[in-house]
């Protein structure tokens, strides 16, 4: 058993998410509060007493991992060849970006998504075409409609999926990924599938992987995977593009390459080996923590603060919290939830369109962290 109500200090660790005021409770960005499983860090620590910290290439060992966690946990089979090593998830997506459109095309996404996906679009000069997610008692779905209106117009080049998607939790079944296959193959869209997210599913719930799905998704795809949002890695920087269609790959491999974001540092290896290998226990633990974490919220929610809902979820540890009986300006409510209490949550309108009267929770803390900031959050909004 591991122990995830331990309270972990991350003062005085350049922490980004902890970067805030003296009393202030950050719930903001994604990562835990966690440590990672201890079989992780004992491999790093390994590492590190080495001393010897040069360039350092991509082993089989890399390529195995990946290989043996996709097939044992999600029943999909990658060959060698089809795996690229980046330093993380945004790098793969803005490279590809840069390599797969030209200046001005549109790159479809279903918002309310990922904010930094904004960032990789208009940062390279291209249009976000926004594309609005249906969201009908708690629960979300895609208008097929308005998605294949996007895909249709000649400027539109790529779709940027979220799978699960995030900030909504959603885990897409095998028929809505078909369906939004067979629309981009249709168009000539290329699709980028970020699934970042996928091993934080709820227990007995598994994600469909994009590529998975048909032949079509698995040519017209670039699918990217990490192990550092599910095992709190993210400043190690490592994780890997997946890309069957072999001319396709060669793009990836030469933005990749040419963006110089295509090599490990000293721990990068080490830290993806470790985790596929060595993890799977620990993670298992911590979905069942997060979930019950989840359901803290929602019956809090429920009895005390029964304005707030959360929406329908089955991944991810960051709750959708719908606030429009409350208000219609997230960002004016977060600011004054932080202002009155210190609970720092992100605010709804910087994942686009359909966001605005949403805040974003991080609950991937320890439970005793969690009471804490949903007092705050009730005596933020009681008042």
């Amino acid at each position: 058993m591991y122990d995830f109500d331990k309270m972990t200090d991350r003062s005085g660790s350049f922490s980004l998410k902890w970067d805030v005021s003296q009393g202030e409770l950050p719930m903001w960005v994604a990562d835990m509060d966690f440590p990672t499983a201890p079989e992780i860090t004992e491999e790093l620590v390994r590492r590190a007493k080495h001393g010897v910290f040069g360039y350092t290439i991509i082993p089989d060992q890399w390529y195995s991992a990946y290989i043996g966690w996709w097939s044992r946990r999600h029943q999909l089979e990658i060959e060698k060849e089809q795996l690229i090593f980046s330093t993380g998830v945004i790098p793969i997506i803005s490279s590809c970006i840069r390599k797969l459109t030209t200046p001005a095309e549109n790159v479809v996404i279903l918002t309310p998504v990922y904010n930094i996906f904004f960032n990789c679009i208009l940062n390279n000069g291209r249009n976000a075409l926004q594309c609005p997610l249906e969201y009908s008692q708690g629960e979300y779905s895609i208008n097929f409609d308005r998605l294949e209106k996007a895909l249709a117009d000649p400027q539109t080049s790529l779709l940027l999926l979220c799978n699960p998607h995030n900030p909504i939790g959603r885990v897409w079944d095998r028929q809505t990924l078909s369906q939004v296959g067979e629309l981009a193959w249709h168009y000539g869209v290329t699709v980028i599938s970020d699934e970042i997210h996928c091993d934080l599913t709820h227990p007995g719930t598994e994600y469909v992987p994009f590529a998975s799905v048909s032949e079509h998704c698995r040519q017209n795809s670039v699918t990217c995977v990490s192990p550092t949002k599910a095992f709190n890695l993210a400043g190690i920087q490592t994780a890997a593009a997946f890309v069957p269609d072999e001319k396709l790959r060669h793009k990836v491999w030469r933005s990749l390459n040419t963006d110089e974001v295509a090599e490990p540092n000293a721990f990068a290896v080490q830290a993806a080996v470790a985790a596929f290998t060595k993890g799977e226990k620990w993670l298992d633990e911590l979905r069942v923590y997060l979930f019950e974490n989840k359901q803290l919220v929602i019956k809090t929610l429920e009895t005390e603060l029964p304005q707030i809902k959360a929406a329908a979820q089955d991944s991810t540890y960051l709750m959708w919290l719908d606030c429009s009986a409350v208000t219609d300006d997230s960002k004016a409510l977060a600011d004054s939830i932080r202002r009155k209490t210190g609970l720092f949550l992100s605010d709804g309108a910087q994942y686009g369109i359909g966001g605005e009267r949403f805040l974003r929770m991080n609950i991937a803390c320890p439970k005793d962290l969690l009471k804490d900031g949903l007092r705050r959050l009730i005596s933020a909004i009681s008042d």
